[in-house]
């Protein structure tokens, strides 16, 4: 799964000069959390967060009156509070952008074309792909087993599911605090639970959760 089929295309994007009442009023009509900056010639230089317009605002414990706290952030403009920007290619699969965002602390990345801004990938689209690939709402079969960190396991589980009839709906991997071992999760239709658990203990595998989604 790549960046480019979860992202937004062509998003809305401001002008370094654009002021702060502005930002925050495209922000709240649009419903949006994030503003990619662009300067004229339509190159990404920045992005603006709602966050970051937050944190400029001033806060209750100012002893400016209203008039001048509305003077102050009618003059304010993005180019004061943007952040540079962290970007993603669009070919980039879509766990590299949720590596990116966990490790730099940040909830949205542009995606880039040749240099060129072509849209905006968030950590809700990241969100939504991870319940796409546990297939929440679906009626599966879904199967997490505890197995030996070592090659031909994930061969031999799929082997016999496929031995039984069963269809893989999709599998994933998860580290857990043991570095010898890591869980595995199958989402699988075609076979019954009753047949396929004791097949897959009979390999010597540890069965750690099963349920029925959907």
């Amino acid at each position: 799964m790549l960046v480019k089929h979860r992202m937004t295309p062509n998003p809305i994007t401001i002008s370094p000069d654009t002021t702060f009442p502005d930002a925050f009023r495209i922000i709240r009509e649009k419903g949006i959390r994030y503003l990619p900056v662009v300067d004229k010639r339509g190159r990404l230089i920045g992005i603006v967060t709602q966050s970051d317009l937050l944190r400029a605002s001033p806060s209750s414990a100012t002893t400016l009156a209203a008039h001048e706290m509305n003077y102050l952030l009618a003059r304010l403009q993005v180019r004061e509070v943007m952040s540079s920007p962290i970007t993603v290619p669009e070919d980039a699969p879509v766990e590299e952008a949720a590596r990116l965002m966990v490790e730099r602390g940040i909830g949205c990345l542009p995606v880039m074309r040749d240099g060129e801004l072509v849209g905006i990938v968030t950590e809700t689209d990241i969100f939504k792909a991870f319940v796409e690939i546990l297939g929440s709402g679906e009626a599966v079969l879904r199967i997490t087993m505890r197995v030996p960190d070592v090659p031909g396991e994930l061969n031999r589980m799929t082997g016999v599911i496929g031995d039984l009839g069963g269809n893989l709906c999709s599998v994933a991997a998860f580290k857990g605090e043991d570095p010898e071992h890591v869980y595995i999760t199958f989402r699988l239709e075609g076979v019954d639970e009753e047949v396929l658990l004791p097949a897959l203990e009979a390999l010597g595998e540890e069965v750690a959760y099963v349920c029925r989604t959907g």
